[in-house]
C-alpha cells in the first residue's frame, strides 16, 4: 500500500508508503540530468519529506538504464549564466540528503555521476545493481565538484586516481572498498532498499531520527563546507575557454581540442 503521491513528471516523482519510507524516484530521460530548476525542486522536496513527521526513511532511486548523469550539460552551454543557480540547487540536494532528519538510502543503476555521487556521498547506505559505475568526468566537462562527496565513499587517493583521470569504478569494485554497502541483480534493486528501509522503518522514530543527529555529528570535517570550497573553483573554472570548449564538444558529440 501507498499514499500521497506527489508527481513532477519532468524531474521526479514522490511516493510516501505506509510504513513511513517515502520514495524518490528520479526520472527525467534519458539519462536523468537534472536542470537547474530541478535540482531545486529535488532539494525542497527531499528536506521537505525529512521533517515530515510521518517519514522514517527516504530512498532515492531512479528510472532508466542510469540512477544519475548529474547537471543538463546542454542547458549550461546555452546558458552559462545558470551555474549559479545549478551550483546552489546542487548544494541544497546534497546538504538535504546529507543532513535530513532521517536516514537516506541511494539505491542506484547504470552510471552514477556528478550529481548522482554527490547524492551518494551525501547518502546514509548506499546499494547498487551489478551495472552500477561510479565516477566524476568533471575534468572533460570543463567543471569541478564533487570530491568531497566522493571522498566520503572512497580514500583520497582513490578520489584523485578517479577524479584526475575520468575514469569509473564498477559495482564490485567500489563494494570491496567499502564504498558501498551491498551489490544485488538490476531486478532486485529497488526491492533490496526498500527492505533496508522497512526495518529502519519499523524502529523507534525517535531513536532514529537521534542516532541519523549524532552519527553526522561525529563525522571527521565538514561535507558542505568542503563541497562549497569546490564550487568557488567550479566557478573560476566557467570562466575559461577550455570549459566552453568542453561544453561545446560534449554537445557536438565530439572530443574537445585544447
Amino acid at each position: 500500500m501507498s499514499s500521497n503521491t506527489n508527481k513532477n513528471p519532468a524531474q521526479f516523482q514522490t511516493t510516501l508508503h505506509a510504513n513511513g519510507v517515502a520514495e524518490i524516484i528520479l526520472n527525467r530521460p534519458p539519462v536523468n540530468a537534472l536542470n537547474a530548476a530541478g535540482w531545486h525542486a529535488l532539494a525542497a522536496e527531499i528536506a521537505a519529506r525529512g521533517e515530515s513527521p510521518e517519514v522514517r526513511v527516504i530512498v532515492i532511486r531512479a528510472e532508466g538504464r542510469g540512477f544519475c548523469a548529474g547537471v543538463d550539460i546542454k542547458e549550461l552551454n546555452a546558458d552559462q549564466s545558470l551555474i549559479v543557480s545549478v551550483n546552489a540547487g546542487n548544494y541544497a540536494t546534497f546538504k538535504a540528503v546529507h543532513l535530513n532528519k532521517v536516514p537516506v538510502i541511494a539505491a542506484v543503476q547504470g552510471f552514477v555521476l556528478g550529481g548522482g555521487i554527490g547524492i551518494c556521498g551525501a547518502a546514509d547506505i548506499v546499494i547498487a545493481a551489478e551495472d552500477a559505475s561510479f565516477g566524476l568526468p568533471e575534468i572533460d566537462r570543463g567543471a569541478m565538484g564533487g570530491a568531497a562527496h566522493l571522498q566520503r565513499m572512497f580514500g583520497v587517493q582513490k578520489t584523485r586516481y578517479l577524479f584526475f583521470t575520468g575514469e569509473m569504478i564498477g559495482a564490485p569494485e567500489a563494494l570491496r572498498l567499502g564504498a558501498i554497502e551491498r551489490v544485488v541483480t538490476r531486478e532486485a534493486l529497488r526491492d533490496e532498499a526498500m527492505a533496508i528501509a522497512a526495518k529502519i522503518a519499523a524502529k523507534s522514530p525517535t531513536m532514529v531520527r537521534i542516532a541519523k543527529e549524532a552519527l553526522t555529528g561525529v563525522e571527521d570535517g565538514d561535507l558542505e563546507a568542503k563541497y562549497r570550497w569546490e564550487q568557488g573553483f567550479t566557478m573560476q573554472a566557467y570562466m575559461s575557454a577550455d570549459s566552453a570548449e568542453t561544453r561545446q564538444a560534449f554537445v557536438d558529440k565530439r572530443d574537445a581540442k585544447f
